[in-house]
């Protein structure tokens, strides 16, 4: 069963579509106690980062999330959802979760990329052992939008990237943890075989 955590702050039904399409069984919940009972959890969001971190807070929802993690329990993070995963980020000036080591960062304001980042881009596979990335091939295709990307401090999380002007990290992994900067929910093929990876995670 996996829980999919509704803040307020996501795309949650097209993340619960995409995930039931491929068998999975899947409820929504914003309460601790229901989130213990899941065997994975998704964390997806849309938004800004200090908002999303207040709402966890108001729901009791940080403890629980540490806790479920610490337990070793599968967990998944989409786009901002993955963002609160780290220590801190230049949106804002809460701290996240601290599951994962590093900063969120914000593209450069000056560069010659357009700002926010949307739109489909392909994925460089940095670590294939990564069970995400298992079937994927190198170059998939997958749809951002963000302004934000997360600069992991341990190299050896970081399982694939993106070029967009920078090359930044779009999938970290660290154990139990899995963390996308795209919407696999919206990236058609590549983004099923990444979910179903997931599903199929014991």
């Amino acid at each position: 069963m996996i829980a999919i955590i509704d803040y307020g702050m996501g795309n949650i039904h097209s993340v619960q579509k995409a995930l039931e399409f491929l068998g999975a069984e899947t409820f929504l919940t914003n309460k601790p106690k229901d989130l213990m009972r899941s065997d994975k959890a998704v964390l997806p969001g849309v938004g800004a980062f200090d908002d999303a971190v207040a709402e966890l807070r108001r729901r009791g929802l940080i403890s629980a999330l540490t806790d479920y993690i610490k337990q070793g329990k599968i967990f998944l993070g989409i786009c901002l959802g993955m963002q609160l995963l780290f220590e801190t980020s230049q949106e804002g000036k809460l701290r996240g979760l601290n599951i994962l080591k590093g900063r969120v960062r914000r593209f450069n304001k000056k560069s010659a990329v357009k700002i926010p980042h949307i739109g489909w881009n392909q994925l460089n596979l940095e670590n294939k052992g990564c069970p995400l990335l298992k079937g994927l091939a190198d170059k998939s295709y997958v749809y951002f939008c963000h302004s934000y990307y997360p600069g992991p401090a341990r190299k050896e999380a970081v399982a694939a990237t993106t070029d967009y002007g920078i090359k930044f990290t779009s999938i970290v992994w660290q154990d139990n943890v899995f963390g996308v900067q795209f919407h696999p929910e919206k990236s058609q093929e590549a983004g099923l075989k990444i979910l179903n990876n997931f599903v199929k995670l014991c």
